[in-house]
């Protein structure tokens, strides 16, 4: 067996003094850090509570993301009473107003030191097209979800179905004197759409994609009877039947076609008829015989 030397009694004092000393420093190493800390923090609090850290005036405020909402006017929709300590703001607060009370999807609010101020970025709703009412809508037609499951908009809940709105790309209805209210020069979306928004909203995402890629300038969209998709084109008024998986198949029929105003006369045209994109027919007006075409 190995022996174990013994240990004296001066090296087990010394170990005991070492042992001491190692613990006081470390005592002193965790109050300094603590005092620190504290005095950071209280130091930050008193630099933010100094009056030169006050916002006096709305020009300390700085908007960026907007283009058709001015600066002035998304500053005077922040709830800020002047002058304002900057301690005392509260970002989120200011950012929710903002979506509240403007066609804005997403809004951040960043304090700065350096000089005083606020930074607000926004991205606002951008209108994509007008919607009017359908004459088949009732006004007791509740609203349903959105497409992904989502809850309507509250502005789709107070929606009127009987009044014109804006939707943006993702279906956001908004009245339009909101826009008009927060920019008199405001320009309206060519495109029109006509219909139940509570019906057409799920799949209003994916045809806007669809049509914004299509080369067939589209102006009008007719979704008032759900079982037949009309379209006004600079074709022509364009039948689609049942909006589906098959909508794609038939915008590229319909593109094959930008040519037909050089072989018929527009004035003799009803519409165009695009159920079956295989065989698309044409539908003359009363006096003129219906005529089957075969796609390229």
């Amino acid at each position: 067996m190995t022996s174990i030397a013994p240990i004296s009694q001066t090296e087990l004092t010394q170990r005991r003094q070492k042992l001491r000393r190692q613990r006081r420093v470390r005592f002193f190493q965790t109050s300094w850090r603590s005092l620190a800390v504290t005095g950071l923090a209280g130091g930050a609090v008193w630099v933010a509570t100094l009056p030169a850290w006050v916002i006096r005036k709305p020009e300390q405020v700085t908007i960026k993301g907007n283009q058709f909402i001015s600066a002035q006017t998304i500053r005077t929709l922040l709830p800020i009473a002047y002058p304002q300590s900057l301690l005392k703001i509260q970002p989120q607060a200011l950012a929710d107003a903002l979506k509240s009370k403007a066609p804005i999807s997403e809004a951040t609010v960043d304090r700065q030191l350096f000089p005083p101020g606020l930074t607000v970025r926004v991205r606002e709703r951008n209108p994509v097209a007008i919607a009017q009412p359908s004459s088949r809508v009732s006004i007791s037609s509740p609203p349903t979800a959105s497409k992904g499951g989502q809850p309507a908009q509250a502005s789709d809940l107070q929606a009127n179905p009987t009044q014109s709105g804006l939707l943006d790309e993702n279906g956001i209805w908004t009245s339009l004197e909101t826009y008009t209210a927060l920019n008199q020069s405001f320009k309206l979306p060519t495109l029109k759409v006509t219909g139940n928004l509570s019906q057409y909203r799920p799949n209003w995402t994916t045809l806007y994609q669809m049509l914004s890629r299509s080369p067939v300038k589209v102006s009008e969209i007719n979704w008032e009877d759900p079982n037949n998709l009309i379209l006004k084109t600079e074709i022509g008024s364009v039948h689609f039947g049942m909006y589906g998986s098959n909508f794609a198949n038939q915008l590229k029929a319909l593109d094959q076609m930008r040519r037909l105003p050089n072989h018929v006369n527009p004035s003799q045209l009803s519409y165009i008829d695009l159920r079956n994109p295989d065989s698309p027919f044409l539908q003359m007006n009363p006096s003129k015989t219906p005529v089957k075409l075969s796609t390229p």
